[in-house]
């Protein structure tokens, strides 16, 4: 799939994924993992929120030409979060792997059965 390019993934809808994919916690990577097995698994397409966080163009507007924004933060310091809202992008779907009752740990070590309960609840909406 091509990170360029948004995906038309699950109910046909052109859905980029965002996630904080922060290294400095297990949260930060989970989110990562979790949004690169919801690319592969054909939901939606990745982007680089650090583009979107650097104001260029390229990725900002794809992000506005989505039909759908998901956003996974993984601690309440929501930093993707706030980088799309500081970059006046809607967020469509937003999960916060710590309400998810997995406690952030420092470093990138992260248990990977966390894994598919941060997918399935982008999922669930």
């Amino acid at each position: 799939m091509n990170a360029q390019q948004p995906s038309c993934g699950a109910e046909g809808k052109n859905r980029i994924i965002y996630a904080c994919s922060g290294l400095g916690s297990n949260v930060g990577q989970l989110t990562n993992a979790a949004a690169c097995q919801l690319t592969v698994e054909g939901y939606g397409g990745g982007s680089c929120l650090a583009g979107v966080g650097g104001g260029i163009e390229k990725f900002t507007g794809m992000g506005m030409a989505a039909d759908e924004r998901v956003v996974i933060d993984g601690c309440p310091v929501a930093c993707a979060k706030k980088i799309l809202t500081d970059k006046g992008l809607a967020i469509d779907r937003y999960v916060l792997v710590t309400d998810l009752g997995i406690a952030k740990t420092p470093g990138p070590v992260f248990a990977e059965r966390d894994v598919q309960t941060v997918v399935d609840a982008v999922k669930r909406g």
